[in-house]
């Protein structure tokens, strides 16, 4: 068979069932290979780096690889947003691309990308923003070297691995007879017993003492599959759970021991929660920027923080925290084993008593004739059906969506992740639907996010993937207009005009339509649950709102004071 059969024939051997690409000349083996497999469904994009955003998706809430491709040059270079949010977002992704024939090395070919003779070099580029890069030189290292690039992929933290594949092996005449499935061998991140028992001696300590211990749990938990974990953790130990966004849904948030977001654009309950704590269980939870209110140096004083990840890499990398024990694995095992350990170190945990959640008792005032979006995104999140996805984009619409969406058991959430492109999930939401066919999966999306790649609706509309995307359309960049207003005095650059989406998504052979009031915005999103069809609701929102922020946990009016008196001092 032919290098790019054996490809494809490996990738079912894994259980892939869709991949996303860009056609071209290098990939035209990839394309014939995908059409005549009868287990992969091949997605053409109008843009390679949704291609690569699609399978960011298509990995984001399973166990399967998530597959791009892309022909040599340029459409190759597309997929590297996709790659760096796989690699910051813990997704197991390959991307295969062309490459220039091997023997015009240096010569400036089309597309080439050897590094020689003035020529951009690939193969640096890719291994930057991947766990590995491979160049295939040998035909017959097609299947080992395919077999390394996908348990790579699973190992450890996930992320995402390249195969490059040179014009010269997809001739006639190189053909693989050496073919083999692909051996999963991917080792679990167990934790370390002994670690285990110094974690539950404490926390059994602080509990004998009365002291405040709180559970704070990131997207590891979600990717590990920890629910029933987390669930059962803080439930026995009467422990408060505070999530970042991106581990929003790890329980119900209506579960009264779920005391909110804590983020910079957070649950006043959850700063509360947080400030009050002795000790800070960190759960897949790699205390990045917005779950440390920007790094925040004294976020942990007077605190014992204790550290569970997936990779020694994460663990205690923002050096300003002092850790007061940290455990190596993944996050499933790893809170079943500490709940195992501290079960026969403590007895019965009195109730512990919150003052509950803020985000739906917090009046939302109404300002203008158009939709609050506060109050739109806590409709999306009311209507959101059992086991539906709700993806927001980079914006204040994910602030909004964040805070004020509730998610109830078996619906999940995720932002656009640490690398946070514009676009990631307005495309993204693709490759999930198809992974999991059978939940609803909607996107919450500014205009800015939707203008700038929208047009992959046409993508959905060929192929029948009926992804949900409601926009936030006000005609602003807003998050950038605020941080100028903030620093600058001034704002600039951020107004535009958008079309009108309905009748674009109507054009395109999906349904569309407007809304301007809940009323309108409630019946267009129940007729879009109805008929299963790719839909766009355009929701004009006000631009005199603000999404709740402090970039301190101690709260919003205490944030501003420490921002005007740096300003004043000039730090």
């Amino acid at each position: 068979m032919r290098v790019y059969e054996a490809i494809v024939k490996g990738l079912e051997s894994v259980e892939v069932d869709a991949a996303f690409g860009g056609a071209g000349e290098n990939a035209a083996g990839m394309m014939v290979a995908l059409e005549d497999s009868k287990k992969i469904r091949g997605i053409i994009t109008r843009h390679e780096q949704a291609a690569s955003f699609m399978a960011c998706g298509y990995a984001m809430f399973t166990d399967k690889l998530g597959v791009c491709w892309a022909t040599a040059g340029p459409g190759a270079f597309n997929l590297f947003s996709g790659l760096a949010m796989a690699m910051s977002d813990s997704y197991p992704v390959l991307a295969i691309s062309g490459y220039a024939a091997l023997e015009w090395e240096g010569r400036g070919s089309l597309n080439e990308t050897s590094g020689k003779g003035r020529t951009p070099d690939s193969r640096k580029m890719f291994e930057a923003c991947t766990k590995g890069s491979w160049l295939l030189i040998d035909v017959h290292d097609t299947c080992d070297l395919l077999e390394q690039a996908v348990n790579l992929a699973f190992e450890g933290r996930p992320g995402p691995v390249h195969i490059a594949v040179p014009e010269t092996l997809t001739h006639p005449e190189h053909k693989v007879t050496n073919y083999h499935d692909v051996r999963l061998a991917v080792a679990k991140v167990e934790p370390d017993p002994a670690k285990v028992e110094e974690i539950a001696t404490t926390l059994a300590e602080a509990i004998e003492q009365r002291q405040k211990v709180v559970a704070l749990v990131g997207f590891g938990a979600i990717r590990s599959g920890a629910y029933d974990e987390v669930r059962a953790f803080i439930e026995r130990f009467q422990v408060p759970l505070l999530t970042t966004l991106d581990g929003k849904g790890i329980v119900p948030e209506s579960h009264p021991l779920a005391i909110g977001l804590f983020a910079d654009s957070g649950h006043s309950s959850a700063w509360k929660a947080f400030r009050e704590a002795d000790v800070v269980l960190a759960i897949g939870n790699a205390l990045n920027q917005h779950a440390t209110f920007n790094y925040r140096a004294d976020l942990f004083d007077g605190k014992k923080l204790i550290q569970v990840n997936i990779t020694e890499q994460e663990i205690g990398k923002v050096k300003p925290y002092q850790l007061h024990h940290a455990l190596v694995s993944d996050a499933k095992p790893a809170v079943a084993a500490i709940h195992e350990a501290l079960e026969r170190k403590v007895g019965q945990v009195r109730e512990c008593k919150l003052e509950g959640q803020d985000w739906e008792a917090r009046k939302i005032p109404h300002v203008t004739g158009k939709i609050h979006p506060g109050q739109l995104a806590r409709q999306i999140g009311r209507m959101l059906p059992p086991q539906g996805i709700l993806l927001a984009d980079a914006g204040a619409h994910l602030a909004w969506l964040s805070y004020y969406a509730e998610l109830e058991a078996g619906q999940n959430f995720r932002k656009a992740g640490e690398f946070g492109p514009m676009a990631g999930h307005v495309n993204g939401a693709l490759g999930v639907k198809l992974a999991q066919p059978d939940r609803t999966v909607v996107v919450g999306c500014g205009d800015g996010c939707y203008n700038l790649s929208g047009f992959e609706l046409m993508t959905a509309v060929e192929h029948e993937i009926p992804v949900i995307w409601v926009i936030f359309n006000d005609g602003e960049f807003k998050l950038i207009k605020v941080f100028q207003l903030a620093f600058y005095m001034d704002a600039a650059l951020c107004d535009f005009e958008n079309p009108d989406y309905a009748a674009y998504a109507r054009a395109c052979g999906a349904d569309g339509h407007t809304v301007s009031s809940l009323d309108e915005f409630e019946d267009a999103f129940k007729t879009a649950l109805g008929t299963g069809r790719p839909t766009v609701i355009d929701a004009h929102i006000t631009r005199w709102a603000l999404p709740h922020y402090s970039p301190s946990p101690e709260g919003v009016v205490h944030g501003i004071a420490e921002m005007l008196e740096k300003r004043i001092k000039g730090t």
